[in-house]
């Protein structure tokens, strides 16, 4: 099996590399069911790539060098239950919130994509609860031919999130290295979704989090466990 695969400039994470979360769920799409997919190097942006399977993994190359990884996977964790619609739309952070965001033009969570161009998944504290959440409603530039959002915007919504939990406890430098997902139920344009990021562990550099997407009537759409990888400042 060999496949080409590209990212194009709009599902960036930095300007000049691919959103992980984007980047892993294109990546997945070629497994059936719950994958895992670990982050080599950053995915460059409007460059035809490489998938082949190599024994049990699918594994993606630009030219030589190894970009990512997948394999299938488990996820059994169980997510937090979701704050209301209400809640979440209160903890979402405004854009005027954000001007020190690392990467603004992030697909998923810069705020200087407008409205119908990026996500605009700004996760903030929920009152009480030791989770971050954010409201978000998916328009119809995002869904495939069957009408539902795409497999790889759904990952990419639960990449962000789990990151931001991890920043709002502590101010870091950060970068995804793993992401883990199960999607349990489609979604469809225009529907109101609460997205949920939360802390697991921390060993050594690596951190992990959990990250889900449920309706606003509180069905799981969608989980995540990643793996966040700390650079320390010298």
């Amino acid at each position: 099996m060999e496949s080409q695969m590209t990212i194009e400039n709009r599902y960036c994470g930095p300007l000049d590399s691919g959103n992980g979360g984007y980047t892993c769920g294109l990546l997945a799409n070629f497994l059936e069911g719950t994958a895992e997919v670990t982050l080599r190097h950053p995915p460059p942006i409007n460059t035809p790539m490489t998938v082949k399977r190599e024994k049990d993994r699918l594994v993606l190359y630009n030219e030589d060098a190894l970009i990512a990884e997948a394999i299938q996977a488990e996820l059994d964790m169980i997510p937090p239950n979701p704050p209301t619609f209400e809640a979440a739309s209160i903890s979402t952070m405004k854009e005027e919130d954000l001007t020190d965001h690392y990467f603004p033009n992030c697909f998923v969570c810069g705020p200087k994509r407008g409205v119908g161009d990026g996500l605009r998944i700004f996760p903030g504290p929920v009152k009480g609860e030791n989770y971050i959440a954010a409201v978000w409603i998916p328009d119809s530039s995002l869904s495939d031919k069957t009408g539902y959002i795409k497999n790889e915007i759904i990952w990419a919504a639960l990449d962000c999130p789990s990151g931001w939990a991890i920043v709002h406890e502590k101010m870091r430098f950060i970068i995804l290295g793993r992401l883990v997902v199960q999607i349990l139920n489609k979604i469809r344009p225009g529907e109101e979704c609460i997205v949920m990021g939360w802390t697991l562990s921390e060993v050594g550099r690596k951190i992990h989090s959990g990250t889900a997407i449920y309706s606003a009537g509180g069905q799981l759409y969608a989980k995540g466990k990643a793996t966040w990888i700390e650079f320390k400042q010298t």
